[in-house]
């Protein structure tokens, strides 16, 4: 039987034989994890035509393909997708999995926690080999907004008369709260001005954090550091041609201040001017559509696909929070695993926070202590697109291919998770740590308290 994760404030032996254990991510030189590359969708984008199964299946066959084994082995696909509604509803993980080159027998399932889903399925992948219930799965997230828009779900829903995901005691629960900020319901873009209320985050901030978000995406496009994660697919450009779409079409070269400062905010505009706020269109996540996905196996199942491992997961976290303010989630969830596992945020060499908001990921290096030089270094959702139910994998993909390329040891990977209009009660992050490897190296980093090793396809975490 595999030991479980030790309790908050556990010693680290129980820890360090925890870490003995898978689970282990993503395998191969070419590394077991990939995503598409996201559409733009405020203009004819290159994957408007793709029919969200057939984008999922492609990126689950080519993780399948990149690993060198076999999909038999597969145990189960959990699919992220938040908008399971119209082409995207009967289960999409089944119907991914019926959609590839996996065998039908295959299971596949669909996971909805907002826009947390794919990072949720890899939880629930890597809890699932933890276990030792399954050996093999694939953790993969998938959303098409030009074909489903977000809030299609609901919107439907209301409009068939089919009612409105809220009750009673939900609104007795947080009625007041709402009203005395003006509005009827959870809100997201209200919830972003609290965020940056509180965190004392000005406007020049939020504009300033989102023109490095532009210029890191540029750099990390221009110098090719996606090449290997993106999965180059089939599409249209703007006047229909076949073209093959590689890069994110959201990236704005010469994003700067003085055109930042030139964007409405979005609360004025929401209220029609009788509201002010900072957060804007600039500061925001852009809409898109994207697929990922990423295959997670304990050493069993390592040993079926005859594979190597390429990064281990070492700490998991879920964590609620105040569903008006809504987007703080990150800072408890951090807070909550780096206890439990008796570590510090500079432990870490990398950080991933989704850019829902430029609120989120300031307010979250403020609270944690974090270094912002670490966080989201090749940009983020403002640049990039944030494909709602795709994004955890695809903000997975992209640390583990970026803790390989620069032979970093450890990384972070937090994600807000947030309801669509009308909003549900509870607000959920999640928080993922993991160890990353290159195969074939031996190296040991010392800061003094602990280190972590990598040798002969493992990796693990040790006290000094």
């Amino acid at each position: 039987m595999l030991p479980s994760l030790p309790a908050r404030g556990a010693a680290p032996a129980p820890l360090r034989q925890w870490l003995r254990h898978p689970p282990l991510l993503l395998t191969l030189p070419g590394a077991c994890r990939c995503r598409s590359p996201t559409r733009r969708l405020h203009r004819p984008g290159a994957l408007r035509e793709w029919h969200p199964i057939s984008l999922g299946a492609k990126v689950v066959d080519e993780v399948v393909r990149r690993s060198g084994g076999s999909g038999e082995h597969v145990e189960d696909v959990i699919v992220g997708c938040v908008s399971q509604v119209g082409a995207q509803a009967g289960n999409i993980g089944r119907n991914i999995v019926m959609a590839s080159g996996l065998p039908e027998t295959v299971p596949g399932t669909a996971v909805d926690r907002q826009c947390g889903s794919s990072q949720q399925a890899i939880h629930f992948a890597a809890q699932a080999v933890m276990s030792g219930t399954m050996d093999v799965t694939i953790a993969a997230g998938v959303e098409h907004m030009t074909g489903v828009p977000i809030g299609a779900n609901v919107a439907d829903a209301v409009a068939a008369g089919h009612g409105v995901p809220s009750s009673d005691e939900i609104k007795e629960k947080y009625g007041a709260a709402l009203e005395a900020r003006g509005q009827k319901f959870f809100s997201q873009f209200e919830g972003a001005e609290i965020v940056a209320e509180k965190f004392n985050l000005s406007r020049e901030d939020l504009d300033s954090f989102a023109v490095k978000s532009h210029e890191r995406a540029v750099n990390a496009t221009e110098n090719g550091y996606f090449d290997r994660e993106i999965l180059p697919l089939e599409g249209l450009d703007k006047e229909g041609n076949t073209i093959t779409h590689s890069k994110d079409e959201g990236i704005r070269p010469g994003t700067n201040m003085e055109g930042l400062a030139k964007l409405k905010d979005l609360k004025g505009m929401n209220s029609k001017g009788k509201l002010k706020g900072i957060v804007t269109a600039g500061t925001s996540s852009q809409i898109c559509d994207g697929a990922s996905a990423i295959l997670i196996a304990n050493e069993a199942g390592l040993k079926k696909m005859g594979v190597k491992p390429r990064a281990k997961i070492i700490g998991l976290s879920v964590a609620a929070a105040d569903p008006v303010m809504m987007l703080s989630g990150p800072i408890p969830a951090t807070q909550n695993m780096l206890e439990r596992m008796d570590m510090k945020i500079d432990d870490f060499d990398l950080y991933e926070v989704n850019e829902a908001f430029a609120p989120v990921p300031l307010a979250w290096a403020q609270a944690v202590g974090a270094d912002k030089e670490k966080l989201n270094v090749n940009g983020g959702a403002m640049a990039l697109g944030h494909p709602l139910g795709g994004t955890g994998c695809k903000l997975m993909t992209t640390l583990l291919h970026e803790l390989g390329r620069c032979g970093d040891k450890l990384g972070s990977q937090v994600r807000i998770l947030y309801s669509l209009l009308p909003k549900s009660v509870l607000v959920w992050l999640s928080c993922c740590a993991v160890a990353g490897h290159l195969r074939g190296r031996r190296h040991c980093e010392r800061d003094g308290h602990r280190a972590v090793r990598f040798g002969r396809g493992r990796s693990s975490l040790i006290r000094t």
